[in-house]
Order: structure tokens, then sequence, then C-alpha cells
């Protein structure tokens, strides 16, 4: 978005690294700086289509199009009342019919099309369904305020695991201060050999998380159901697959039944490439050369010179015969 400069002032993000785009109902935006001078009593006109604008109304440019812009508040404000879901209709097509309805009325106002017309039709529905927008935005009041509970809950169900880390380790630390201390004095003024006091105070070393693990094995319960965390399950240990023979790779044998074809250079002295349209940059980038066609070509026409239907049929026997 280096390209974007505010219409009024021309100041460009190349200009102004710190260049704040704002834009509003209408569509067309100004950089924060322009906003502030011309909305200083809270409220004008756009420079561009002189609509009346608030200047509480402006919100931060997420879109390079401003185009996309007025289509997201369009939207928005269409379906605040545009409201039913699909359980309000008795089959799916009137459900269908009734969201192509919702991308008219977007299209024509986005597009400037019978702009009063579609505004008229939006009023008579607003007034033929009172009700039910009322109840839809209830509902989704509800859903919204039960969202956001839930994410209040798993914030506090964080926090709460986090302190009880923060706890622990607080514990474990002083635990092991007062180990070394101990340790200390003892070494200081016991008369027993140092290895014997080494030996028994690591007897006593406290075990590192052994309160911290039981912390983590808490699973955190989110708003789907799920349950995420650490488990103390204990899994069947994995079966390793029995290795079979390493492969030995063989060189394919192929029964031509036939004469040998010439090999690469007696192709060349011969003259067969000759008679052979040569390949052009596009075919050598792919891997086709004239000399692999042409050798090809001949193994083909030599292919099954010498076969004999009968002599193969009696060789097939006797292979049968020697297998039984």
């Amino acid at each position: 978005m280096e390209d974007l400069q505010c219409p009024r002032c021309k100041t460009t993000k190349y200009r102004n690294p710190a260049l704040k785009l704002l834009v509003n109902v209408c569509g067309h935006s100004l950089c924060d700086s322009c906003v502030e001078l011309l909305f200083a009593r809270g409220s004008g006109a756009c420079p561009e289509c002189e609509t009346p604008l608030r200047r509480c109304n402006f919100r931060v440019q997420l879109f390079e199009d401003t185009l996309v812009e007025r289509e997201v508040d369009i939207r928005k404000s269409i379906l605040k009342d545009y409201n039913k879901k699909e359980t309000d209709f008795k089959t799916l097509r009137e459900y269908n019919d009734y969201l192509e309805e919702i991308e008219t009325i977007v299209f024509n106002l986005l597009n400037g099309i019978q702009v009063q017309e579609t505004k008229e039709m939006v009023d008579d529905y607003k007034k033929e369904n009172q009700t039910i927008i009322r109840k839809n935005k209830s509902k989704l009041s509800q859903d919204e305020d039960y969202i956001e509970a839930m994410l209040e809950e798993e914030e506090a169900q964080r926090r709460e695991k986090r302190q009880q880390l923060i706890e622990e380790e607080r514990k474990e630390k002083a635990a092991k201060r007062k180990h070394k201390e101990d340790l200390i004095d003892e070494l200081m003024f016991s008369d027993l050999p140092a290895g014997c006091i080494l030996a028994a105070h690591s007897a006593k070393l406290p075990s590192a998380g052994g309160d911290a693990v039981a912390v983590l094995a808490v699973a955190t319960t989110f708003s789907s159901g799920i349950r995420v965390g650490m488990s103390n399950r204990s899994f069947p240990p994995v079966t390793q697959a029995s290795e079979g023979e390493p492969y030995i790779h063989s060189r394919l044998q192929i029964e031509y039944l036939g004469p040998t074809a010439p090999t690469s250079p007696e192709i060349r002295e011969r003259g067969y490439l000759k008679c052979v349209r040569r390949e052009d940059e596009k075919d050598r980038a792919g891997g086709y050369t004239f000399a692999l066609a042409c050798r090809r070509a001949l193994q083909e026409a030599m292919f099954a010179l010498y076969f004999a239907p009968q002599l193969h049929e009696l060789e097939q026997e006797d292979s049968y015969m020697d297998e039984s």
C-alpha cells in the first residue's frame, strides 16, 4: 500500500510512512490530518461527493480499494435488517431467493443503479418485517453475549493456570534454596564425611515439577466443547513393523522377439538421423532429443519380427509343464 495517497493533500505513504488513511460511509478516503482539519466541529461534507459525514464514523481503511470499503459498509447496514436465517423459510429455494435479493440490493447501492427504488424497497421490507427483525436481533445479541462469556471464562482459566505455575515455581525455588543452605550448614558443622552428607542430601532433594505436572494436566474446555490439554492417560506402546529383506535392483530384461536395434553410436554412423526432425529449444528444455526418438522408432519397427504364434504357444506349454 505504498502507492496510496490522500486525495485532498496528495500526501503519499512513501513520503510519510506514518500516513493513516480513514474512510467513512461514502467510501472516499482521507488522511487523519485532513479529517482533523475538515471535521474539527464534529461534522462536515466529503470533499469529493459532498455527502454529510460525522467525524465519529471515520475508521481506518483496511483495503487498498475504497470500493471494497464502501461495499463492506453497505453490506453491514443491509444485513442489520435482512437478518433472517435458513430456518425462517419453508424451502431452500425461498432462502436462496432471499440471499439473491440481498446481493441485488448491495450491487445497486454500490454502483448507483436505481438507488431511490432500492432504498424504498428496503424501507418497505423494514415495515413489513419489524417483528422478525427485532426477534433475530435479540437472538444475535444473546449469541454474542454467550460467546463473550465463554471467552472470558477461558481467559480466567488461563490466568488461574498461569498463576498456579508461577506459585509452584516460587515454591520450588524456595525449597531448593533451603536445601542448599541446610547442606552448607551441615558441611560446616557436622563431623561426618562429606561424601556421606552429600549422598544423604541428594536423597532428600525435592523432585522438580512434581506438583507442576498436576497443574499442567488440567485440560482447557473451549466454547466448542473440545477439551485441550495434557492428560495422564497411558497410551499403548508403538508396535514396530517387521522389516523385510532389502530391495535389490535388477535391470529389466526385455524380450524383443526380433533383430537387435542399433545403438546410439550406430544410429549416428549409419545416417538414420537425417530422416528425423531435429528438436527446437522448447523440445530440448523438456528433455526431448531427436536421437532418442529415432532409436525408439527403430526398436518399435524391429519388435516382434521373429514372433511365431504356434512356436510361442509351444514354449508356453513347455514352461507350464516345467512349473507343474
